[in-house]
């Protein structure tokens, strides 16, 4: 089995740290996030890797080279331009040839991937998402109605729960049938059109184990707490 990683996006809302780095190699602690997410593969048994490289792209193959130095085998999939999630993924159609695994190169996972692929087999998916418990509160007064436009209750601020896609998939290979070519292409839009066929999209839920990268109050938090845990160490 291989892991697919997207890595090729420009990073805008991480502007102006991303000016001279591609968001994947940004530092967390004493290692880039891409780093990290290889790390975290390897663990779950998988060493054959894809890596979607677009912006900056040499930065990431001078650093990770064919990953022999990380107990790895990488090969790159490169676009020359930016190509959304799946449009990304699609360059990674000449290395795939069975069930894979594909993850966003902006977030920290550390959930049990083989149990989520495990279920992807047992369930005979055709993708498999990873989904995560998330709570907000609305920043506005929340007002009830009733048919008739009465008002019926006024909840300030009410906290909302939902499950939120994380960025990482189990797949078939299949799924490339669904990506056009050389084109941008969002991953919403490939499971959209995996539901309108009828194909079997499957959740899987990771309690804990995922930070995210997207923006510069983000990573800021995710430097900050690797940073702590390398004074712990």
């Amino acid at each position: 089995m291989k892991a697919v990683i997207l890595a090729g996006g420009l990073g805008t809302r991480l502007q102006p740290y991303t000016t001279f780095l591609p968001k994947p190699m940004l530092p967390l602690g004493e290692k880039p996030l891409l780093e990290h997410l290889i790390s975290w593969i390897r663990r779950n048994k998988i060493t054959d890797m894809v890596l979607c490289v677009s912006y900056l792209r040499k930065t990431i193959e001078d650093y990770f080279e064919d990953g022999g130095r990380f107990g790895v085998k990488i090969e790159y999939a490169v676009a020359d331009r930016p190509l959304a999630t799946a449009g990304q993924l699609k360059t990674a159609e000449p290395f795939i040839n069975d069930t894979f695994v594909c993850v966003y190169g902006d977030s920290i996972f550390n959930f049990n991937l083989r149990q989520m692929i495990n279920q992807h087999k047992s369930k005979n998916a055709f993708i498999t998402m990873s989904l995560h418990k998330y709570k907000t509160n609305i920043k506005y007064g929340v007002i009830e109605t009733a048919k008739n436009g009465r008002v019926t209750a006024w909840n300030e601020k009410p906290e909302i729960t939902a499950n939120i896609n994380i960025g990482c998939y189990v797949m078939e290979p299949g799924v490339f049938s669904l990506i056009p070519q050389s084109r941008p292409f969002g991953m919403d839009d490939v499971i959209k059109k995996a539901l309108a066929r009828k194909k079997i999209v499957g959740s899987f839920i990771a309690k804990n184990g995922f930070i995210d990268i997207g923006d510069k109050a983000s990573y800021k938090k995710a430097y900050e707490q690797f940073r702590e845990k390398l004074g712990k160490i």
